[in-house]
């Protein structure tokens, strides 16, 4: 029997931070979800145009902002843009050095 009740505290100690964490969404300002609407008219989608399509324009439009979106990020996280500001020296070889060394010639 006490076994069966330590089973069940480290079973309830395991699931208590997952049960909190899934409930750590914030709500939506209404600020949002307007942001969210431009977005999507922006990328093509009509909410006032044909009802009998609703799913699969809403869903196109939403794949047209994701695009852009992850574009947007890749072009920051590419690597290419505006040069860093610094500098580099280069190493050249030294002439007459001893050409046993393991680092001849590098």
């Amino acid at each position: 029997m006490k076994t069966l009740i330590s089973a069940v505290v480290v079973a309830a100690a395991l699931v208590a931070p997952v049960a909190s964490f899934a409930q750590s969404n914030q709500p939506v300002t209404r600020a949002q979800v307007r942001a969210e609407l431009i977005q999507l008219e922006k990328a093509g989608y009509n909410p006032a145009g044909d009802h009998s399509d609703y799913p699969v324009n809403l869903q196109t439009a939403q794949a047209r902002v994701d695009a852009q979106s992850s574009t947007t990020a890749q072009a920051a996280n590419s690597g290419y843009g505006a040069p860093m500001a610094g500098s580099s020296q280069a190493g050249r070889a030294v002439a007459g050095g001893d050409r046993s060394s393991v680092y001849f010639g590098n």
